[in-house]
């Protein structure tokens, strides 16, 4: 049991905290607040998250020492601007609509999945599945991320600072990545539609990936978003797409076949 974890009480069922309530820490000044959740536990934490941006109509909210915990900011479905001082645990930001929200530790597994609209920016490094299934939005990593970045993404833009993992872009439908640092093996592995541009080495492409001619509009994307976030862009990008072999079958499955034949 950890410092954040004192005081939880489980249900028969395995449910945790049953009875939990915002715990009506935070500090409130204005259209801004800030609370401490050394203490509190990842519930405990989204309640009161939740409490101050539905509840009070909080615009600005910080959050310290979060403690690495799983699951936090979660299902924020409003603008609103969310600042988390350290790191974070699996499965953050993730579900959001709409916010701004900066972590300036590191995050773990699955960041910002299924993430509409809004931005997330992580200071440091995050772990593997990274922007899963990300729709819209901007999420940018400053370090590196591991395997299976933007996996199924279906739309928005992942940017990385720093190297990607294995089967970066792993059946990828929509949407664009950019890494500024080397990718592993297999990039783009069954995309359907997207674009992934990597500054650094690629080890290997993955099944149906290609590499395609920068544009204009290519350059023209990158410039934006690295001004917007202010990040050192590398002096030449190559372009990967989808080679649309996997669009159609080009044999029938030997059930298939047995019917036709």
């Amino acid at each position: 049991m950890t410092a954040g974890e004192r005081g939880v009480r489980y249900d028969v069922r395995g449910l945790a905290e049953p009875d939990a309530v915002a715990p009506k820490v935070a500090k409130i000044d204005g259209d801004t607040a800030s609370f401490d959740a050394a203490d509190l536990s990842p519930r405990q934490i989204n309640l009161e998250l939740r409490r101050l941006v539905y509840g009070e109509g909080i615009r600005e909210v910080t959050i310290d020492n979060p403690g690495a915990k799983h699951s936090i900011a979660v299902g924020i479905l409003t603008r609103c601007r969310i600042r988390i001082n350290g790191s974070l645990g699996y499965f953050g930001c993730g579900l959001v609509d709409g916010p701004e929200i900066h972590v300036t530790g590191r995050v773990g597994w699955s960041v910002a999945e299924n993430m509409m609209s809004g931005v997330v920016v992580i200071d440091k490094n995050a772990g593997s599945l990274t922007g899963a299934a990300i729709r819209g939005g901007d999420l940018v990593i400053r370090g590196h991320v591991g395997a299976r970045t933007g996996i199924d993404q279906k739309g928005g833009t992942i940017i990385v600072g720093g190297n990607a993992g294995a089967t970066t872009g792993f059946m990828m439908q929509r949407g664009r990545q950019i890494i500024c640092g080397d990718a592993g093996g297999g990039l783009g592995d069954s995309m359907y539609d997207g674009a992934i541009y990597v500054a650094g080495k690629v080890a290997s492409l993955g099944v149906d990936c290609v590499e395609a001619e920068m544009t204009p509009a290519d350059e023209e994307l990158i410039d934006r978003k690295f001004r917007i976030y202010r990040l050192d862009r590398p002096d030449s990008f190559r372009k990967f797409t989808c080679g649309r072999k996997l669009w159609n079958y080009d044999s029938l499955e030997p059930s298939e076949r047995k019917l036709v034949l």
